[in-house]
């Protein structure tokens, strides 16, 4: 039994990845348990941007964990806003704060918190958190489970 989401555009159809985190559509649905607080979390272990300065390829593991409200955030428009950044000069910290400004501002969860896990540029890797709202009690939110760089040794 499938259930019709109507005001999705991109899950079921061919779509192309955007040129730009701006030019990316972010889809939300409705939750299905919005009277029951619980954690989702999302996990882009590949995430790519540019390096505004260099051009070069900066590389993140983002995890992104809310408790839903009203709305939850729609996975295949989330895969190709996150595909978007590939090509898309930013700092570490301006990636990872706007991509969870970007959901909260969309799904108004009752909480979200992202963590950018960069991969070192220049020798230090940057490390970036976020998050919005307040976790309801109860709800059980495990560590992020990202271990630090810890280089070769």
């Amino acid at each position: 039994m499938s259930r019709k989401t109507p005001d999705v555009k991109q899950l079921g159809h061919q779509v192309s990845i955007p040129r730009s985190p701006d030019d990316a559509e972010l889809e939300r649905v409705a939750n299905p348990h919005n009277d029951t607080y619980y954690a989702a979390r999302f996990t882009a272990p590949e995430f790519t941007s540019l390096c505004p300065v260099t051009g070069q390829p900066d590389f993140a593991h983002l995890v992104i964990d809310y408790v839903p409200a009203k709305w939850l955030l729609e996975s295949k428009s989330l895969k190709l806003y996150l595909a978007a950044f590939r090509n898309h000069g930013a700092f570490h910290e301006d990636c990872t704060v706007a991509i969870g400004k970007r959901i909260a501002e969309l799904i108004k969860p009752h909480y979200l918190r992202i963590g950018g896990y960069w991969y070192p540029r220049g020798g230090i890797p940057i490390d970036v958190f976020w998050q919005t709202g307040t976790l309801p009690k109860d709800v059980w939110l495990p560590d992020q489970a990202v271990a630090t760089y810890k280089g070769r040794g």
